[in-house]
């Protein structure tokens, strides 16, 4: 029988990043995947709201800054490895940057991958 730990601590990729899966805490969807950096975790807890790490644009990214679309952390949870975190939030607004709800709309069909009709202001 495996013993589990009773504590973890992150495991960071050779980036220095760890991957976040954002699940809305009442509905249980799963919104988006993004990443955080050491700093941006701390920033997360320390806030109360969820803080990423744009890779595309190398800097923090307070979620709903630009938008409004706040992610409120409601809880954390690493999994058994340590290497990803899912964050349980109240989203305020849309959770993609697209306007949908979740970022998960594509659907595979056919051969193709198309966006299903729905919310996308």
């Amino acid at each position: 029988m495996n013993t589990i730990p009773n504590t973890m601590l992150p495991r960071w990729n050779d980036q220095g990043l760890i991957p976040v899966i954002t699940q809305d805490a009442t509905s249980g969807d799963v919104l988006m995947l993004a990443w955080m950096n050491e700093e941006a975790m701390a920033l997360t807890f320390a806030e109360g709201r969820a803080v990423y790490w744009s890779r595309s644009r190398a800097e923090l990214w307070r979620k709903g800054d630009t938008s409004g679309h706040v992610q409120e952390l409601v809880d954390a949870r690493l999994d058994c490895d340590g290497d990803t975190l899912l964050l349980k939030v109240n989203q305020h607004g849309a959770a993609c940057h697209t306007g949908r709800p979740n970022c998960f709309f594509y659907f595979r069909s056919e051969g193709q991958w198309l966006a299903e009709e729905g919310d996308h202001s």
